[in-house]
């Protein structure tokens, strides 16, 4: 392993790129490279084996490529490793990336009638009322202020994660930290289950099934559902912890949040059981490419290639926002507005850079993002591999966020024929 924990930086970074379809209709090719060459000097850095980035505006990808490699380069690699170049098409567990997708679920089927956000959860689960759950609804849920953002109780059987009947037993005894409804603290993984369980017990249906049959199967994705097949592990590319570990106080916090640290916690959602599970919260596997491409449908108002998965004004009220300004532990403690499921851009602050305060999506563990900005036409998705712990020079990340928002304009509206500008 590197003493450091950074990957090996090829001095050629242009023979481990590779280049997918790009058009460059929409936009001029300088603000492009620009862009670009922000990844660049975000890889060199050395905290991530694998980067791919996919950028549409207005329908178009105008920014489709990938660096470094899917296998063979990681800290813990030896030198003589073989090296497998990653490309836009290697598939990567997303982590939280995956709540922008179920959001986009839950809300289709509330649309549907297959339940309310104001249900209270113990109407599909019954036994969910202990310690005063009986309180929660469904919004409480999905906007994160359930009172059970950490998992109290006897530590989980990860091997039973699949297990609905052991699922919901764990769910009923936990005991919320604060009142249902009381505040936001992110849910992290409870979240996850709670949803899948909801969904199963309101519809009678997996919620991976629902989302291949009614949005990815109509609209041709290859990957974007939670897991894969088990014939599809191997081509999952790998994450990776990098950097050096955290401080002690910090890997207490990082512990008590989401069950371990980084360099206990990754090596596991590489393993079959993980990739192959239904965690709505934390493991769809996908590309930067579908990514952005689900993200383009939520830039259309919730239709893309003539399937219609949502409303417009369902959208909308998705959207909408429901938490100010704030400190948030999703995003490592800087402030962040949140819709509906939805983590929500800002003009100063937020998870999609500066001045993109239009912006909805999520982010996933560690450098991963799935957003449309309307105002600039723009559908985006970035994915790593590397899960910096104590990483050196975290503004390099967001230093690519804020140059694509600095390097894509905002579109004016077109003026009609005959009127005259406002004065």
């Amino acid at each position: 392993m590197t003493s450091d924990g950074r990957i090996r930086v090829p001095r050629d970074l242009d023979a481990v790129t590779t280049i997918g379809a790009e058009s460059r209709g929409p936009i001029d090719t300088a603000p492009v490279e620009r862009i670009w060459e922000s990844v660049r000097r975000w890889y060199r850095a050395g905290m991530h084996p694998a980067i791919q980035v996919c950028l549409r505006r207005d329908g178009e990808v105008i920014l489709n490529r990938s660096i470094g490699h899917g296998w063979g380069n990681a800290p813990t690699d030896p030198p003589d490793a073989e090296k497998i170049p990653v490309t836009p098409a290697t598939p990567f567990c997303v982590y939280s990336a995956a709540k922008a997708i179920s959001s986009t679920v839950v809300h289709m089927l509330v649309e549907r009638g297959a339940f309310s956000l104001d249900d209270r959860v113990c109407d599909y689960l019954p036994n969910y009322t202990s310690h005063g759950k009986h309180r929660t609804t469904i919004r409480h849920v999905m906007t994160h202020s359930a009172g059970v953002p950490i998992h109290t109780g006897p530590r989980p059987d990860v091997t039973r994660v699949d297990d609905s009947e052991y699922t919901r037993d764990q769910l009923a005894a936990m005991r919320p930290v604060y009142r249902p409804g009381l505040l936001h603290m992110y849910h992290g993984l409870t979240w996850g289950p709670l949803i899948r369980e909801i969904v199963a017990a309101a519809t009678g249906r997996s919620i991976r099934e629902i989302l291949a049959t009614e949005i990815l199967d109509p609209l041709g994705f290859r990957w974007s559902n939670y897991g894969v097949a088990e014939a599809d592990v191997p081509l999952v590319a790998p994450s990776h912890p990098t950097g050096k570990p955290l401080p002690p106080a910090m890997a207490a916090a990082f512990r008590r949040a989401i069950g371990g640290t980084l360099y206990q916690m990754i090596p596991y959602t590489n393993t079959p059981l993980y990739l192959t599970s239904v965690l709505p919260s934390s493991n769809t596997v996908s590309t930067a490419e579908e990514l952005s491409r689900f993200a383009e449908l939520l830039r259309r108002g919730g239709e893309l290639d003539g399937v219609r998965v949502l409303r417009a004004d369902t959208l909308a009220a998705a959207i909408a926002p429901v938490r100010r300004l704030r400190p948030d532990i999703a995003t490592g403690g800087w402030p962040m507005r949140w819709g509906t499921g939805y983590m929500l851009g800002d003009k100063r602050f937020g998870p999609f850079g500066r001045d993109t305060a239009g912006a909805f999506g999520h982010t996933g563990l560690v450098d991963i993002a799935v957003w449309t900005d309307r105002a600039r036409g723009l559908s985006a998705a970035i994915v790593s591999s590397g899960k910096p712990g104590s990483n050196p020079d975290p503004r390099l990340y967001s230093g690519v966020l804020s140059t694509i928002s600095a390097s894509i304009p905002v579109i004016r509206p077109r003026r009609e024929p005959g009127r005259s500008a406002a004065r």
